[in-house]
């Protein structure tokens, strides 16, 4: 029992949208589920039943129906959902919206320059057929490509509902992405429409967006329209020419007409996601409308628990698939917080003082996030007026077991941990949060419904309680419906079905427990793997970063003597320096916490190390500079020039 940090009561339980589910299911399907593992085999078992179920216990609105729920074809990919079904993402979003009070807070923006500001139901809706209206006299028609080069603040939502609402396809990426980084991505897809903010900030710093937009300009052909949306200030300067209009003088010359939503297919285009791109041209990823929407509400409703009484305030970006993922929200008719800029201006309580000010119940952020905090070394940062807040989500890395301790011994009351895990492949989540099971210490709560996941050992054998491959053994709704460019499906098929043959391998290593929850030791593709025993990096960094003295480190393993060896590098707090007495320690900690084999051959110290736009540490991208092999897309790093510090080390040669 000690293991159990949180556990609903049986009230609780009864109260919760997932109890609610689990009695329709009896009452609709017939079933006698008793319990959360029941109800997760049933779904598994009966996908066809399961996915109906949800689009019925939500109302979910299609405005034809299918012909057929599921086509199992003979490959995972191909298989086929609720064919013959007609609907509109966007109106399915804003449903609730439309049906609410018309004063109730939709979205809250925080931003480092400015006071608050927010919209109103009425304000978002009038925003959204505006926006429409304009989109229709630049003649956009479904599938065309709308991007956006836009800080995470609530002209971004307004301006992927209105792309939606066409039937048109919404891509985006943060403004801290570099000029490469955008074309990279844009570039691939040839948008009709940019959405670009004038300037945004970070650490108090101004940054401005348009020099990079008008090089954009010059090499995205297929533009037609850049929308350019003040970050503070009403009155933007912008280029003049015709290629250029001001989101406010835009919203003022057009109508608030009534919004006549494009009705398209369930596998028809919304998103095109990227992937992180550090091994090569990003791929871009195309994610269904129906498919997408089933998930996130499902994930939301059921695993989370959201109603329309909740506030939803999840640190993101809009690079992050956890933007797209958090905007679902409004499906359920929750409000919305949003900030943009650094989680540590102008101090580490920056983000609880939202949390704090604006009541919110739901705060999602990630690992890495919580990681800093605990160095902080700010015992009391969480002791303010947040009784409201009953669910924290995590995700973007494993988060460890200390972090698990760290937030309940901080935060002081009750309240549900969820560590999540998923990715930009599903946009969605593998395992994540439960109402009606206990939170274990380290542990993801359980496999999602309708997600068949298994661990598989190297022969494709699943296993409990050893660890593994992550596979799913069924098709679900959120896979990709395919590559950009990729017709033939090759590199969809190459990405997630190389490993074993029609079994969906997401990469990553990992234990099915006896909780049926999951512990998550990091991406196979870094696995560890000296004298043949497989370490995750995870189970590294877990001891490493218990000493005060390291901020980060990452681990990965050099090729030597016809094995690989574990090399591990360790950024320390200013002004520290890697010392006998601390290698040995961290080596004493790893041998004793873990195995010997976890014990590094080499610890060394560096000023910085790389990570991705959105905070994920590259072992990949570190391990080829220790080789000698080109890092292809450096442009995805957010701090490519980190990778100096891991070029021609002599310590690495002996």
């Amino acid at each position: 029992m000690k293991n159990i940090l949180w556990q609903p009561t049986e009230f609780e339980k009864t109260h919760t949208n997932m109890w609610s589910f689990l009695k329709y299911v009896n009452q609709q399907c017939t079933e006698n589920v008793v319990d959360y593992e029941g109800l997760y085999q049933w779904s598994i078992t009966h996908p066809d039943q399961f996915w109906k179920s949800i689009v019925s216990f939500h109302d979910i609105h299609f405005s034809q129906a299918e012909s057929q729920v599921f086509n199992q074809n003979k490959h995972m990919l191909d298989s086929k959902w609720f064919e013959g079904a007609k609907l509109n993402f966007a109106e399915n979003l804003l449903g609730k919206i439309k049906q609410g009070d018309p004063n109730k807070i939709a979205i809250r923006f925080h931003g480092e320059s400015i006071t608050t500001r927010q919209l109103s139901n009425a304000e978002l809706l009038n925003q959204v057929k505006r926006l429409v209206h304009t989109l229709k006299k630049l003649r956009i028609k479904p599938g065309d490509r709308i991007v956006g080069y836009m800080p995470n603040m609530p002209e971004t939502i307004v301006a992927m509902l209105a792309t939606t609402s066409l039937g048109a396809i919404w891509s985006s990426c943060s403004p801290d992405f570099g000029y490469n980084g955008i074309m990279d991505r844009f570039g691939q897809i040839q948008p009709k429409i940019l959405f670009t903010a004038d300037v945004y900030y970070f650490k108090h710093k101004k940054i401005d967006c348009l020099k990079t937009v008008t090089d954009l300009q010059s090499n995205l052909p297929s533009l037609v329209q850049t929308i350019v949306v003040p970050y503070d200030d009403k009155n933007v300067s912008i280029p003049k020419n015709n290629n250029w209009i001001s989101y406010p003088d835009l919203l003022n010359d057009a109508e608030a007409d009534d919004i006549q939503f494009s009705q398209q297919s369930f596998d028809h285009p919304l998103y095109i996601m990227f992937s992180s791109g550090t091994t090569g041209v990003p791929k871009c990823i195309i994610h269904g409308a129906g498919g997408t929407l089933l998930q996130h509400v499902k994930e939301l409703s059921l695993h989370c628990d959201l109603s329309d009484q909740d506030i939803l305030f999840y640190y993101t970006t809009c690079g992050w698939m956890m933007w797209n993922w958090m905007v679902s929200a409004l499906t359920i008719g929750c409000s919305l917080v949003l900030y943009d800029g650094s989680p540590f201006y102008p101090s580490e309580s920056r983000l609880m003082e939202i949390v704090e000010q604006d009541a919110v119940t739901v705060f999602g952020t990630s690992a890495k996030y919580i990681a800093a905090l605990q160095k902080s070394n700010q015992d009391n940062l969480f002791n303010r007026s947040i009784l409201n807040l009953r669910l924290i989500l995590s995700t973007g890395s494993p988060l460890a077991p200390e972090s698990f301790d760290y937030l309940y011994d901080s935060i002081k009351h009750k309240f549900q941990l969820c560590s999540i895990s998923g990715g930009t492949d599903i946009i969605s989540c593998f395992a994540l949060g439960n109402p009606l099971v206990p939170v274990y210490r380290g542990e993801l709560q359980c496999r999602g419904l309708g997600m068949d996941v298994a661990i598989f050992d190297d022969s494709g054998n699943s296993i409990k309680q050893q660890k593994g491959e992550l596979v799913c053994l069924s098709a679900f709704p959120s896979m990709p419906i395919g590559f950009w460019n990729d017709e033939s499906k090759i590199k969809y098929k190459n990405s997630y079905f190389s490993k074993y043959k029609n079994i969906w391998s997401q990469g990553d290593y990992a234990t099915l427990t006896e909780n049926n929850g999951l512990i998550i030791y990091g991406r196979s593709d870094a696995i560890l793997n000296p004298g043949g025993v497989r370490i995750g990096t995870a189970e590294i960094y877990r001891q490493v970063e218990r000493f005060d003295e390291v901020v980060e480190s990452i681990a990965i393993g050099q090729q030597w003597e016809n094995d690989v060896r574990v090399i591990l590098f360790v950024k320390l707090r200013d002004n520290d320096v890697l010392s006998d007495t601390l290698k040995t320690a961290i080596c004493h900690s790893l041998k004793t916490n873990a195995t010997p084999r976890h014990v590094p051959a080499k610890i060394i110290q560096v000023d910085d190390i790389p990570r991705t736009i959105s905070g994920k540490i590259v072992e990949l991208a570190v391990k080829n500079v220790v080789h000698g092999e080109v890092v292809k897309n450096t442009d995805a790093l957010a701090n490519p020039q980190a990778l100096e510090n891991f070029k021609n080390l002599p310590e690495l040669e002996t």
